[in-house]
């Protein structure tokens, strides 16, 4: 899948990766999805067992705020599905 749409995602994905601390570089993100994905229908994002306390901290922050990043963590939380 190599769309204009998939390639805006991922680059605005490189923003969201480096905020929570992780590599931040497409080849990384693809990996990540890749071996994290599929969540559970029934996990939230924020309570998938790879994140650290405070990365999940983080993602819950910016849903229940609708923050700035609540686009990209549902974004990110639809591409982990």
């Amino acid at each position: 899948m190599n769309t204009p749409f998939h390639n805006e995602l991922f680059h605005r994905f490189t923003d969201l990766f480096a905020q929570l601390g992780l590599p931040s570089d497409p080849h990384a993100i693809a990996t990540f999805i890749g071996h994290h994905a599929p969540l559970a229908d029934d996990l939230d994002l924020a309570d998938a067992p790879f994140w650290t306390a405070s990365q999940a901290a983080f993602l819950r922050e910016q849903r229940l705020q609708d923050a700035d990043w609540a686009e990209l963590v549902d974004q990110l939380n639809l591409a982990l599905r």
